[in-house]
């Protein structure tokens, strides 16, 4: 891995310690706060362990640190090179991060090296100014729970104001966009952000018409699939991002379990028909419904 979790988890927690023994000698007692606030809650018995029986050799028995500055962790070139390669998505723009990297480093990657063929081609407009600036006004307003007054322009093209209390952002892979999620109105819940064309901070006061979140509406649903083709391998990666559960029936069959979003529902019939007959619904009957509705439409129109 090109980052650690683990181990850089630790790096970090002994070099806040050692940055504030440089100043002055620490305590034990500050030793296992400083463990338990950037490592993890056990980390303290093997960081303590290691200091008390001077294993590191980088916290003296009275607090004191032979170091003279302050420890710093330099970014390995790799690691400098992937985080190049992550700068230069379109969708990074939209945060407002700045990696302030050499200019000399070349990108690990760059679109050019792959190819996605799962993706709709008419995905949001990410480098357009009005759309960033729409986006970082939408975020704070999610951070601050304060309502917003957009326009949006519908499916006919026409235009339709309305005020909403921002829930939370979310990104769909397979479309390429991002949509908001809101309550406090009864005209619009999710909302594309592609679709946006004003936004601005609601003033004064403001009486929701709607006070149903609609966050945390989960739905399951159960395969069963044929480990032929690399068909398990393929299952998983595809939906590597959902809350799921496996269950190994025999030497060829798996059952899963996917928890999902509600507005997710049609993305998740049409990522469950593309593995076509190595797949197959068991649970609910109200999706298994839906699959059958899909094929006979599709029946019908090939005909």
């Amino acid at each position: 891995m090109i980052f650690s979790e683990i181990y850089s988890t630790y790096y970090n927690a002994v070099s806040h310690i050692l940055s504030e023994a440089v100043n002055s000698p620490i305590s034990m007692e500050r030793i296992r706060e400083i463990a338990v606030k950037y490592a993890f809650a056990e980390s303290v018995i093997p960081i303590e362990s290691a200091i008390k029986e001077q294993n590191w050799q980088l916290i003296l028995p009275d607090g004191s640190t032979p170091l003279h500055h302050k420890p710093d962790i330099p970014l390995t070139e790799l690691q400098l090179r992937w985080l190049k390669a992550i700068s230069l998505d379109k969708r990074i723009r939209l945060f407002d991060c700045n990696f302030d990297l050499p200019d000399d480093i070349k990108p690990l990657f760059t679109e050019d090296d792959y190819y996605i063929f799962d993706r709709y081609a008419d995905g949001d407009d990410f480098e357009d100014e009005g759309y960033i600036r729409r986006f970082r006004l939408i975020l704070s307003a999610i951070h601050d729970r304060c309502p917003l007054e957009i326009t949006i322009r519908n499916k006919k093209d026409n235009e339709l104001s309305l005020t909403v209390i921002p829930d939370r952002l979310e990104y769909s892979e397979r479309d390429d966009k991002f949509r908001l999620l809101t309550s406090g109105s009864r005209t619009a819940s999710v909302i594309n952000l592609g679709r946006i064309t004003e936004c601005s901070l609601h003033e004064g006061e403001f009486k929701a018409e709607n006070n149903k979140s609609h966050i945390g509406k989960k739905r399951t649903l159960t395969l069963e699939l044929v480990d032929e083709r690399n068909a398990l391998e393929r299952v998983m990666l595809h939906f590597s991002h959902f809350e799921k559960t496996a269950e190994k029936i025999d030497d060829k069959h798996y059952r899963l379990t996917i928890c999902y979003d509600q507005n997710d529902e049609t993305e998740m019939l049409i990522r469950v028909l593309s593995f076509g007959p190595l797949v197959r619904v068991t649970a609910p009957d109200r999706f298994i419904r839906m699959i059958q509705n899909r094929l006979r439409r599709q029946k019908q129109y090939d005909l």
